[in-house]
């Protein structure tokens, strides 16, 4: 068996033309609509300014929704980033707020993510939407990007997820948790690991559902995947690489070449998770923008 390869950007593109989709239709009806989102960056990290660069690209470019740039300088205390958010949040033409992580040592990032509008929150890390997103009976506004991108990429493998074994490995806030929760949601049976975790080989063999967001390099090996199981690698390591121009290569959490000969699905690194987390934000900005209509 060799796995069908989940191509994380061809998904991506589909959902950015769902999403261009719905603006458009709403503006006919609402010529008025005017999807918009407010983007905070503060200090000049590269590797920051890299991502809100492409969100700001994908979301203006790609789907239609207007972006208001907000770029602060290092030394911006937290307090006067609780007056910007503030300001975006009293807004009536913003309907989502992202700050851009992480945040300078000296800012309290809970405390920040507290203070956006729960009903603005398009990333879906506030209290109010991680919480309602945990509870069985929840209806959170949002759900956060990454994991929402995971099981959408696992939905399109048609697989039925209801009473499968599904391993997460990686127990984070920004995605092992929440997947977790997602896939319990779901009605799979969810094991949580974690570097703590006794007999990860023989726990991952038993899975017909692994996720991987350990941030270590092929962690799981090829060999310790059931015949058949979706794999779904979150992880982006470089590794040395002489035979590369850059002298580094890519590489995920999982031993792909090897896993790909017994999963039935797998995502590849790069290509496979990241371009979903754009995606899903501008979702989550579009379904914010029409929540806001409707108020």
């Amino acid at each position: 068996m060799t796995a069908t390869i989940i191509d994380g950007k061809a998904i991506a593109q589909s959902v950015r033309n769902q999403v261009k989709s719905i603006i458009l239709d709403t503006k006919e009806k609402h010529p008025h609509f005017d999807p918009h989102m407010a983007m905070i960056l503060v200090g000049s990290r590269e590797d920051s300014a890299l991502y809100v660069k492409t969100k700001d690209k994908a979301a203006k470019e790609k789907v239609g929704i207007s972006i208001t740039m907000e770029k602060l300088p290092e030394s911006t205390s937290q307090s006067e980033l609780l007056k910007t958010i503030q300001k975006f949040n009293e807004d009536k033409k913003i309907h989502g707020i992202l700050v851009q992580m992480p945040l300078p040592s000296h800012i309290d990032e809970d405390c920040i993510i507290e203070a956006i509008d729960y009903q603005k929150d398009v990333d879906g890390f506030h209290p109010f939407n991680i919480g309602k997103m945990t509870k069985r009976t929840g209806r959170p506004l949002f759900l956060p990007c990454t994991p929402k991108g995971i099981l959408h990429l696992i939905k399109s493998t048609q697989i039925e997820i209801s009473g499968k074994r599904a391993v997460v490995i990686g127990r984070s806030d920004l995605v092992g948790t929440p997947v977790a929760s997602l896939l319990t949601a779901e009605d799979a049976t969810v094991t949580l690991c974690h570097s703590k975790t006794r007999d990860l080989e023989k726990i991952v063999k038993e899975a017909d559902i692994v996720v991987v967001a350990a941030g270590q390099p092929q962690l799981v090996k090829g060999d310790w995947i059931k015949s058949g199981a979706v794999v779904i690698d979150v992880g982006m390591s470089a590794v040395p690489d002489a035979s590369k121009k850059s002298g580094v290569r890519w590489v995920g959490d999982v031993e792909y070449e090897k896993a790909k000969e017994v999963a039935s699905f797998i995502t590849p690194v790069p290509g496979g998770v990241g371009p979903m987390t754009v995606a899903m934000l501008l979702e989550n900005t579009a379904i914010s923008a029409k929540y806001w209509l409707n108020k």
